[in-house]
């Protein structure tokens, strides 16, 4: 049987295939988003798993929305106006699919950063949406071109993510931020704020949602994976009523409902008063984490390479002198360090593509982000004019 056209435009994720390869215990991974196992809050979630086996309700079919409680909990934590609404995902990759589908047509034009999200390209590709790219700079995206396109292609949607972008690391300024609403307002652009990593921070001032300056304009994505556990599979979507309603009718067709149990579960975690000390510890490690692999990248890396400097998140954004990023990434791999090259993070036939490396430093031990550098440093240094 014949594959749909749209699948067949769409490549396999670059980092799917090489967090494969990076499965080696013998690779030292800077390749994936993945949080360090040893963060995962189990204890905190033990006494919940006890009750569950006394929880039947919870074993039994749910609104598609998600579990009432958790519902409830989560629309007073985000302090959600009375006319916007809480939809709970199986990770938040499957509300960006489940907004995707609602909403694009093929032909429809969107704007993204550029780079972006690699995953939310696949989403968007595969509803065939017209992807327009604005470039970034070092506090958000270039608001000229971001007026531009919204002025000339009148897009469905503006997808960004501001609090430590994946995969730069970049942190949109205040300025930005109350700018892009404004931007949006004015052209009726609805803003997707995809928001995974804001509860990383681990140095500098928290900054408000950009959706809080256009609330009814905006489909806020929020993911517990990187706080809690990825394989629990849990997000939440959230926007006007209006905005929410059209997902639930897909994700009805897709799923019925996302696993209760593991609603049931969060919420307990979420609800547990040790949970804060868990969330300042994991920030705590992964600022050392960020502060090690920073200073080494400074130390070790020859003339040419630019190190942009982050407050939280999981990732750094390594530009690199004139070079082949794909060559290097496949080098790096043969020697056991695995790395992601920045033209994956790019639109097909994009030509602004930069020589860069995203790295991770959230999952890796003090000694492997210092053997890591060593190994990029020193194949770095065999290209043509480089020391």
């Amino acid at each position: 049987m014949e594959t749909a056209t749209s699948l067949q435009q769409i490549q396999s994720s670059y980092i799917r295939e090489i967090l494969s390869a990076a499965s080696d215990e013998n690779v030292i991974s800077l390749a994936g988003g993945l949080p360090d196992q040893a963060t995962f809050p189990t204890h905190l979630m033990a006494p919940t798993l006890k009750k569950l086996a006394d929880m039947p309700e919870v074993f039994q079919y749910e609104q598609t929305a998600g579990y009432a409680p958790l519902l409830r909990f989560l629309s007073d934590e985000f302090s959600l106006p009375e006319n916007h609404e809480a939809l709970v995902c199986t990770g938040s990759q499957q509300g960006l699919d489940l907004l995707a589908r609602a909403y694009i047509n093929p032909g429809d034009p969107i704007v993204m950063e550029s780079p972006s999200y690699l995953g939310a390209m696949q989403v968007f590709g595969l509803v065939q949406a017209n992807i327009l790219t604005v470039s970034q700079t070092e506090g958000g995206p270039d608001l000229a071109e971001l007026e531009q396109h919204f002025a000339a292609s009148a897009p469905k949607l503006f997808y960004a993510v501001p609090d430590f972008h994946n995969p730069t690391g970049v942190c949109w300024s205040a300025k930005t931020r109350k700018k892009v609403a404004a931007l949006c307002i004015q052209y009726q652009v609805t803003l997707v704020e995809d928001a995974p990593y804001r509860d990383l921070r681990f140095s500098g001032e928290t900054l408000p949602y950009v959706s809080q300056y256009c609330p009814d304009l905006a489909i806020v994505l929020r993911s517990f994976s990187k706080t809690v556990s990825p394989g629990m599979r849990l997000g939440v979507v959230t926007g006007k009523a209006d905005f929410i309603q059209p997902m639930i009718k897909v994700k009805q067709g897709a799923d019925l409902h996302t696993s209760v149990p593991m609603q049931a579960l969060l919420l307990g975690l979420l609800q547990h008063e040790d949970f804060p000390d868990h969330l300042t510890q994991m920030r705590q490690l992964y600022r050392s984490r960020y502060q090690i692999l920073s200073a080494q990248l400074q130390t070790q890396l020859p003339e040419g390479c630019t190190l942009n400097t982050v407050d939280g998140g999981m990732f750094v954004w390594l530009k690199l002198p004139e070079c082949d990023p794909f060559k290097l990434a496949t080098q790096l791999l043969t020697q056991g360090v695995a790395v992601v090259p920045s033209p994956v993070f790019y639109p097909p036939g994009s030509t602004e593509i930069k020589p860069a490396l995203r790295l991770n430093f959230t999952n890796s031990t003090p000694e492997e982000l210092t053997k890591a550098v060593s190994c990029l440093a020193e194949t770095l240094s065999q290209y043509p004019g480089r020391k």
